[in-house]
């Protein structure tokens, strides 16, 4: 991918002449379309409430100077099969048709929306399709939102590779919604009828959680569905003799996957790229939270199971990598 700047600080004046103010009151505003603080669909990313949380002293630049062609293209570069999913897609927070199929008699549209704003600590969330039927019209549309939050305009590395803050903030976005789009992307091939959003990313993403669910990948996909059984075990949540336990352990297993091949593949597109250890530490956590809240009585068991299961997803991660890294020699 090309690079339009050198390494180079950012300077003092080019912070301070940023219009800058309170997060909390641009939100007030800007959000107001989505109450996606309390979503009425669920975003697959979406860990708990406290991964929302903001910071009082936080400021935030006014995003409007990046250049929405120019993001596209980044994506382009990278990906025709995410370029085409936002390609007519506007970054304004409203919904666009980006496909529609027709099959056994109904029509299938899927929609997206894209919105830019800072919202707190996530950099992104993808979320899962609401699904609007018309039995009058035949019609069943899926509808996807994607919030991308550029907060780490700051971040060092990023600065020292690229000093001009549009040039920075047009990449930081299009990292982020590349790997949100990756999200919308085997979310469309897993729901419209078969055949109709296979798309090369969703295919290969089949394949890989094929090999994490195979028996070569044993003992690492047993610790790790085992850990995730322990804290559903834990939460007080679930009664004792429910079945979303077992229904909620494969679905956190396939959404472990998801973000590794997720992350992985924005890394391979964009650079700065995550280590395994810190995937794990953080989506091992993410993954707890997501199972249920932490039993006060059983904090120090439920802290120790979060630490096995980011040691053991570790080890998952590093055997998937090893197997791609296999395939790609051959």
């Amino acid at each position: 991918m090309k690079q339009g700047t050198g390494a180079k600080k950012a300077s003092q004046k080019e912070k301070v002449d940023l219009h800058v103010h309170s997060i909390r009151g641009k939100l007030s505003s800007a959000a107001s379309p989505f109450p996606y603080l309390v979503p009425a669909f669920a975003p697959v990313s979406f860990p708990a409430s406290e991964y929302l949380f903001f910071s009082p002293g936080l400021l935030q630049l006014d995003l409007n100077i990046y250049r929405e062609p120019m993001i596209k293209m980044l994506i382009k570069e990278q990906s025709e099969d995410l370029y085409r999913l936002i390609k007519k897609v506007h970054f304004d927070g409203k919904y666009y048709r980006v496909k529609s199929v027709h099959s056994g008699g109904w029509e299938h549209c899927w929609e997206l929306a894209v919105r830019i704003q800072f919202f707190g600590k996530l950099q992104g969330l993808a979320f899962e399709p609401k699904r609007v039927v018309s039995g009058k019209d035949k019609k069943i549309i899926y509808r996807s939102l994607i919030l991308v939050n550029p907060h780490e305009l700051w971040d060092e590395e990023l600065v020292e590779r690229l000093w001009n803050l549009q040039e920075r903030i047009e990449f930081l976005i299009a990292k982020i919604l590349f790997h949100e789009c990756i999200h919308v992307l085997i979310f469309l091939g897993k729901t419209l009828p078969s055949g109709f959003g296979q798309t090369d990313i969703f295919l290969e993403f089949r394949e890989i959680l094929d090999f994490a669910n195979s028996k070569k990948l044993c003992p690492e996909s047993c610790g790790v569905k085992s850990h995730l059984q322990n804290l559903a075990d834990l939460s007080p949540d679930f009664p004792e003799s429910s079945g979303e336990k077992l229904d909620k352990v494969p679905e956190l297993y396939e959404f472990l996957i998801h973000e590794k091949y997720s992350i992985k593949k924005t890394d391979q597109a964009f650079g700065l790229s995550w280590s395994n250890r810190k995937v794990s530490r953080n989506y091992a956590k993410m993954a707890a939270l997501k199972m249920g809240s932490c039993p006060g009585s059983s904090k120090k068991d439920w802290e120790k199971e979060v630490i096995r299961l980011h040691r053991d997803l570790k080890e998952l991660y590093d055997r998937i990598d090893d197997k791609q890294g296999s395939a790609e020699g051959c």
